[in-house]
């Protein structure tokens, strides 16, 4: 049986998943490599690291395999990371990442002098600290020694199939994070280029994320022991690429991650951006398009709650008093926006809050807010997609906080959804082995894909007492935040 490959660039860590062509995965590797933070606020990674990575990690994940059966490679990544090469296609310095803040004056810039109006024009979205654009400029503006060497821009995962490949590539849904693209047209656009003072020739071409670019370079080849016959497809963010691993493909389909952030991945056939942009528009990897809504902290703020508060790591003994029969009943709301909040109020100085609390609250009332707080949270985001005419009636659920039976019901109860658990769940890695193997043909297409190798193992459906219930509580949780966020402002 043919086998894929699929890299996931992580953060922190490259990981590496051999699939068979039926969707079993055969080993998994990873591989470690540091971030530099030179200043408050900045954040960075050289990618010969990814790279050296990479490599290493994919030597033993072929160790023991017919390497034979390798037919294709492909890609989930870190978005947003600028890589900038010369003309030797060297790296000129290390990788501005996601999570890099020190280009506020930028994206200031960019959503307050440029506008925010012709900024959703041009790319379908607004202004973020994390996106690419505005590094580029903090490179023009702060380093312009470095920025009059630029030959290529690149996002991170690209950077490793040019390395593999030999091609400068990223693909539309990647490229849809950049604040450089034209993502209902799927190609770079010319005002975004100009403002940010670069040439089309200085960006990577454009895939789809189940093309492929190329095959592997002669030299990678013999250092793997695989044929150079073997496929390099384009790959995709790791959002997307995720998505593709959790079956969400098609109009309508939804995945919540309950991770450190929070996500709300919804796959759309046309191109939607709502008005205020509250939501990211990108193109999605099945050629499609998606809305996303990203909150700073999601299993973070349980975390934060069980381990910094109330100083336990049993987790489960502090939901354990939590029955059902308290679903819908309390009058105690967390805010989750201990890191500021992304989607969909875009607003940095916002802060965690505890709102209603009286004498007669309990431990387990608080806990219970912080988990309901989160899941309220999360419908903010659903409800936007909702009123551009998208009909959501399940969801697909991933991330740490899906471990929890609790966090499950109120999600499904407070958003009026069915969740779906997944029996296997192996993120951007595995989308990027599925995107591998549409590209050499195994499947027809990302859809196909996606609905022969995904299994839902569990469904939990919403109860419409408790639906009922916890419209009345979503009611007065949507009002918090406008009659607090003058505070917040205050309060930085």
């Amino acid at each position: 049986m043919n086998t894929y490959i699929g890299i996931d660039l992580g953060t922190s860590a490259v990981k590496l998943v051999l699939m068979r062509a039926d969707g079993s995965i055969e080993k998994i590797v990873s591989r470690d490599y540091p971030i530099e933070f030179p200043k408050p606020g900045w954040s960075q990674q050289n990618p010969e690291d990814w790279y050296n990575r990479t490599m290493e990690g994919l030597k033993e994940l072929l160790s023991d395999c017919d390497r034979s059966r390798v037919k294709g490679i492909s890609f989930g990544g870190q978005m947003h990371g600028l890589v900038i090469l010369d003309e030797q296609d060297q790296v000129i310095r290390p990788a501005l990442l996601w999570n890099d803040g020190r280009t506020f004056e930028e994206c200031d810039f960019l959503n307050e002098e440029i506008g925010k109006k012709r900024l959703s024009g041009y790319t379908g979205n607004i202004s973020f600290t994390g996106f690419t654009a505005p590094k580029v400029l903090w490179i023009y503006n702060k380093e312009p020694e470095n920025f009059a060497r630029i030959k290529k821009v690149m996002l991170p995962k690209d950077y490793i199939a040019y390395r593999m490949s030999g091609v400068h590539c990223t693909d539309a849904s990647d490229a849809s994070g950049m604040l450089l693209f034209d993502v209902k047209n799927r190609c770079w656009s010319r005002e975004m280029l100009e403002i940010c003072h670069l040439k089309e020739e200085q960006m990577a071409k454009v895939y789809e994320s189940y093309e492929y670019v190329g095959t592997l370079l002669p030299q990678v080849a013999v250092e793997l022991g695989l044929s150079e016959q073997v496929k390099v497809a384009a790959g995709a963010g790791d959002n997307a690429a995720a998505a593709v691993g959790t079956g969400t493909v098609g109009e309508g389909a939804c995945n919540i991650s309950l991770g450190t952030s929070g996500t709300i991945f919804i796959s759309a056939g046309d191109f939607k951006v709502d008005e205020y942009n509250a939501l990211h528009a990108f193109a999605h990897a099945d050629g499609r398009y998606h809305l996303m809504g990203c909150m700073l902290s999601a299993a973070s703020c349980n975390k934060w709650w069980m381990e910094d508060i109330l100083k336990t790591q049993d987790f489960a003994a502090e939901q354990a008093p939590i029955t059902p029969k308290r679903l819908g009943e309390n009058h105690v709301y967390f805010l989750p926006y201990l890191m500021g909040e992304r989607s969909p109020h875009n607003d940095p100085k916002a802060r965690g809050t505890f709102v209603g609390m009286t004498m007669d609250n309990t431990r387990e009332d608080m806990t219970q807010a912080v988990l309901e707080g989160v899941a309220y949270a999360l419908r903010d985001s659903l409800e936007v997609a909702r009123k551009l005419g998208i009909s959501i009636t399940k969801t697909r659920i991933c991330g740490g906080g899906a471990k929890s039976t609790l966090w499950k019901a109120m999600i499904a109860n407070i958003m009026n959804l069915q969740v779906e658990v997944l029996a296997a769940e192996e993120g951007p890695g595995l989308g990027g082995a599925m995107l591998a193997a549409v590209a050499c043909g195994e499947y027809a297409s990302v859809k196909e894909a996606a609905d022969r190798i995904v299994r839902v193992k569990e469904v939990v459906d919403p109860d419409p007492v408790l639906v009922a219930k916890y419209e009345k509580h979503y009611q007065i949780f949507q009002k918090i935040y406008p009659a607090l966020a003058g505070v917040y402002q205050l309060m930085s």
